[in-house]
């Protein structure tokens, strides 16, 4: 978080060029004031400046924006950024990417690049906070188009697994999206399903149950 130590005539004074400074208003500013000042004799003799030290106040919501904007500017990818009011129960905050030709070069195959850059915005505004604040990072609604299919898929081997009585593999997938396989086939009564090996290539299996 940005900071600043200011002096000026008075206590105002110093904390107006201190915003003007960091480029921020009264309302995300943390001001602590140093030494209020004096006015001196007649306000001549001894007279003595005030201090103060202004602190930006670290908005976790709008500086993952902020954050997310700068970097497809930097990528020069013609997308929007916006935040969604609706957060779900696991989420403190929905950014979601809006657009229409470049949407799929943010998105990636099979979401890699959405997935890296919340990745990315969660480290920039974790490291600033001392509990965790959990980010999604959506397109366009592509996060439950992508759960639709995990869940098609998984019944699909599901099915398999117990046809053919034998263990069906998966191929390496990130958490969270081994976390919707197990929970579609959590009820599942013929299969169960758990994940073997080492991040990045950690994989669900779906064995069939003796019944």
């Amino acid at each position: 978080m940005k900071s600043i130590k200011v002096e000026a005539k008075n206590v105002e004074k110093a904390v107006e060029k201190a915003l003007t400074e960091l480029g921020i208003t009264r309302e995300e500013a943390e001001v602590n004031v140093i030494d209020k000042g004096s006015k001196g004799l007649l306000g001549l003799i001894g007279t003595k400046d005030a201090v103060v030290e202004v602190k930006e106040i670290f908005d976790p919501v709008k500086k993952g924006k902020e954050f997310l904007e700068t970097l497809l500017n930097k990528a020069k990818i013609n997308v929007g950024v916006e935040i969604l009011e609706e957060k779900s129960d696991d989420e403190q905050v929905v950014y979601n990417l809006t657009g229409e030709k470049e949407l799929g070069l943010v998105i990636g195959h099979r979401g890699e690049t959405l997935d890296a850059m919340q990745y990315l915005t969660s480290i920039y505004i974790n490291k600033e906070l001392e509990e965790y604040f959990r980010v999604l990072l959506d397109a366009e609604g592509y996060r439950d188009r992508r759960q639709e299919t995990l869940e098609r898929l998984a019944e699909r081997l599901a099915a398999k697994a117990e046809r053919k009585q034998r263990k069906v593999v998966l191929e390496p997938m990130p958490p969270h999206e081994r976390r919707i396989i197990h929970i579609k086939l959590k009820e599942n009564k013929n299969v169960k399903s758990y994940s073997e090996g080492k991040e990045p290539y950690r994989k669900v299996m779906i064995e069939p149950l003796d019944n």
